[in-house]
């Protein structure tokens, strides 16, 4: 009653029908308990409720639903310049014939605004006429071939698929039925086990950290690996569980089976990734990173197929970016030279050619023989060769200048003489006929790193 009398004193020129409300809402809460009181408070309806359910201008409204057809176009994939197009032909209404409005309002603004938009066209419609196809020449198509790369890579699931026709094919010649077709051919395995690690495979596909399933940890000591795996559907897996999986079976695997991993599970999904984004997943990153512990199954399993299938040069960069961070072993290197020399010139063999050679390694001479000779091997093309595969001869003579022979260095002479390049050709002849040769007796001079030869 004291708070009542306090608020008739603090109300006294008020309405009385608004006194009586307050004193009433004060006497309940007088009645409640502190913990109705929070209660009601987190249930109370939000004040601006009614404000979010206000009817919009009607101005502001058209507004509102112009952007929204708008977004809604673009994200069905409608390109905004076809319309246009059809317009300036004469094929189709224009952009603006067709509004989305919220309040009922006329057509006649969108027809004036078409109106003008199609007298602005006449003037210029030859700028909207469809393209041409361009025709190639031979030289220019095997250029292009050699920088944008071409073929296609092959994964568990080819693999599997060629296991399970020629399985039918078997049984067929044997005088047996051919089986049913089936929408996803899986391999023999128990119907248990095909519903596990299917479970399996939808988990994956959503990973994104944490525990892997044990089911899926002990894929690696089964003989049968690589059928387990292609039930758990690995071109669906998350980034995340790739990376996963690449830790797995390269800390568990020998060097030849993880290899096949490498192959049919790691490369497909980076490549995939690099042509989808135009980057690569940090976790596919990763995973890359992962699988050179093992350098003899990523050489033979994600390099060399790469090169053979004449990736992009976007794959390659990003591919090399892996090989620039992690130490690899010499000898792994030096074979990885050796077979990249052997195969036929492309931008993203020389790319990879090219970081190998800049990790600065000790090499045997008779890479450094093999080197060369490919090197040399161009001086007979007829094209003028490219600028990488300029700089990747500049790397190869920097470093590895004193390993050369006389004889191989008069070979790269005459090759200079027949391809050379404005300005990396003069720094290649510094480089290269300012050391010693191999077998050259020479002596250090005090205060210098460079040797030079001693006089006999």
């Amino acid at each position: 009653m004291d708070e009542i009398n306090k608020l008739r004193r603090r109300w006294t020129g008020m309405g009385t029908s608004r006194l009586e409300g307050k004193a009433k809402e004060v006497a309940a809460k007088a009645g409640k308990t502190k913990r109705q009181r929070a209660y009601e408070r987190r249930n109370a309806p939000d004040e601006d409720e009614d404000e979010e359910h206000a009817e919009l201008p009607p101005a502001l409204a058209r507004k509102v639903m112009r952007e929204a057809a708008a977004q809604k176009a673009e994200a069905e994939g409608v390109v905004a310049k076809a319309p246009v197009k059809r317009a300036a032909r004469g094929e189709g209404p224009s952009k603006r014939s067709v509004t989305f409005r919220g309040d009922g309002s006329s057509d006649d603004e969108a027809a004036e605004e078409g109106d003008e938009e199609e007298e602005e066209l006449e003037g210029a419609p030859e700028y909207y006429d469809e393209a041409e196809d361009i025709q190639l020449a031979e030289d220019e198509e095997k250029a292009l071939e050699l920088f944008m790369g071409g073929g296609k890579a092959r994964n568990l699931a080819d693999i599997i698929m060629e296991k399970i026709a020629q399985r039918n094919d078997a049984l067929v010649a044997e005088g047996g039925e051919e089986p049913k077709a089936q929408p996803v051919p899986m391999p023999e395995l128990p119907a248990k086990v095909i519903e596990v690690y299917q479970g399996v495979g939808r988990l994956l596909k959503s990973y994104r950290s944490g525990k892997l399933p044990k089911a899926f940890k002990i894929v690696p000591r089964l003989a049968n690996w690589e059928e387990v795996l292609y039930v758990t559907d690995p071109d669906s897996w998350s980034a995340a569980a790739t990376r996963e999986a690449t830790r797995l079976f390269a800390s568990n695997m020998n060097s030849k089976m993880a290899q096949r991993f490498f192959n049919l599970v790691l490369l497909p999904a980076v490549l995939e990734d690099i042509n989808t984004n135009r980057r690569l997943n940090f976790h596919l990153y990763l995973a890359l990173k992962k699988a050179l512990y093992k350098p003899a199954a990523f050489f033979k399993g994600v390099l060399l197929p790469m090169c053979e299938s004449r990736c992009t040069l976007r794959q390659a960069l990003i591919v090399c970016s892996v090989l620039q961070k992690v130490s690899i072993p010499m000898l792994h290197s030096a074979v990885a030279i050796m077979k990249l020399a052997e195969m036929s010139f492309s931008g993203a063999n020389a790319l990879f050619l090219r970081t190998l050679i800049l990790k600065k390694y000790a090499l045997p001479y008779r890479v450094i023989d093999q080197l060369v000779e490919y090197f040399a091997s161009f001086e007979s093309e007829d094209e003028q060769p490219t600028v990488l595969w300029q700089q990747t001869l500049l790397a190869f003579v920097q470093h590895y200048k004193a390993e050369v022979t006389s004889e191989q260095k008069e070979k790269l002479k005459s090759l200079m003489r027949t391809h050379s390049h404005p300005t990396i050709t003069s720094e290649i002849r510094r480089e290269l006929f300012s050391s010693r040769n191999r077998g050259d007796p020479y002596m250090p001079v005090a205060g210098s790193d460079e040797p030079v030869p001693m006089q006999e």
